[in-house]
């Protein structure tokens, strides 16, 4: 196939840390969410009332597991790319029947993966490369957690439909939840590209996601849609914020452009060539202002990069507020860590 890379040539991480891939707008988003007031009482809550042995029984219920014996050739390519991360343990993977071109990790204590049947009948060997790498890219990094709370909330929130506090308080951190899930899909592209080290295989995937029909589309003229998505009009500025609103996902365009612009930087580089953060130097605590500085670093290129009228209004109120926030935070954190 043109544009594979050869197994022989492909880098492998030892000890690879998620930090090496995590988008700093992901970890910024996890820090924001974790402040946020409803989200630890409700997640403690949600986390306790359920047992997460329920959603792997569906799977195994309803669900292929894959295997030595059952789908072989994508049980040869997990464990790959489960190498190519150097991990010891590698997640379960079910090959769920559904004609929707997706993929999903679940899972608190014990993460797993599922590949929806539509996606593993039309990707080819690269694109499943890339789509599983995405996949341990959320395991790897914990994402796990909060998107199984995510998925038991959405169920709950028709539930307490009669309850207007419930609801409204469930609203708040459902919309938090979408903002840091977002994110996160930016994280796992990049731990996706790690896997396969194929832009064009990523590529590819971003274009099934949005429609593909093989030699029908153009890879240069899909990428100038994320410039013409940022538009010239503020109204078209508006209607973006409404339709991202409850979206688990970015848009494919600007996916597809992000995940570009990182395969072409000097940190992709140096990460093929060994030079990445380890998990035996991971810190078992979160240090909030590391994170919420890169997320605004992040931010803030965006915007001086962006051509939308919205984004460069708010930009130096953004600013402000950012140095706000720096500035209340080094005084109620002097340490600048919580556990």
């Amino acid at each position: 196939m043109t544009g594979e890379v050869e197994q022989s040539s492909r880098v492998r991480f030892p000890g690879i840390s998620p930090r090496a891939y995590e988008h700093p707008a992901d970890r910024g988003a996890l820090a924001v969410l974790r402040a946020v007031p409803a989200v630890a009482p409700i997640v403690k809550a949600v986390a306790a009332a359920f047992s997460e042995r329920g959603e792997r029984l569906v799977q195994v219920a309803s669900s292929v597991k894959v295997g030595p014996k059952q789908f072989p050739d994508l049980h040869r390519l997990r464990n790959e790319v489960a190498s190519t991360f150097d991990l010891e343990e590698v997640p379960d993977l079910f090959v769920r029947h559904s004609p929707e071109v997706n993929a999903y990790t679940l899972g608190i204590d014990k993460p797993f993966i599922v590949l929806n049947s539509a996606l593993v009948d039309r990707f080819d060997r690269e694109q499943l490369r890339f789509v599983l790498g995405h996949e341990l890219g959320h395991a790897m990094s914990g994402h796990g957690l909060y998107n199984t709370i995510l998925y038991r909330l959405l169920g709950l929130r028709h539930t307490l439909g009669w309850n207007v506090a419930g609801t409204l308080a469930l609203r708040a951190v459902i919309a938090a939840l979408y903002e840091w899930q977002r994110k996160t899909e930016l994280s796992c592209d990049r731990a996706g590209l790690l896997a396969g080290q194929d832009p064009q295989a990523a590529l590819r995937v971003h274009l099934a996601f949005a429609g593909d029909t093989g030699d029908q589309v153009d890879i240069a003229s899909f990428l100038e849609q994320a410039k013409e998505y940022e538009g010239e009009d503020i109204r078209d500025s508006y209607l973006k914020l409404v339709d991202i609103e409850r979206r688990s996902h970015p848009l494919v365009v600007v996916r597809a452009a992000e995940l570009q612009r990182w395969g072409a930087s000097e940190e992709y580089r140096e990460i093929l060539t060994g030079t990445y953060p380890r998990r035996e130097d991971d810190r078992p605590t979160t240090n909030l202002t590391d994170d919420i500085k890169g997320a605004a670093r992040s931010y803030k290129e965006s915007m001086n990069n962006s051509a939308d009228p919205l984004i460069k209004t708010i930009n130096d109120i953004g600013e402000s507020l950012v140095g706000a926030a720096g500035k209340l935070w080094s005084k109620v954190a002097p340490n600048g860590s919580a556990e």
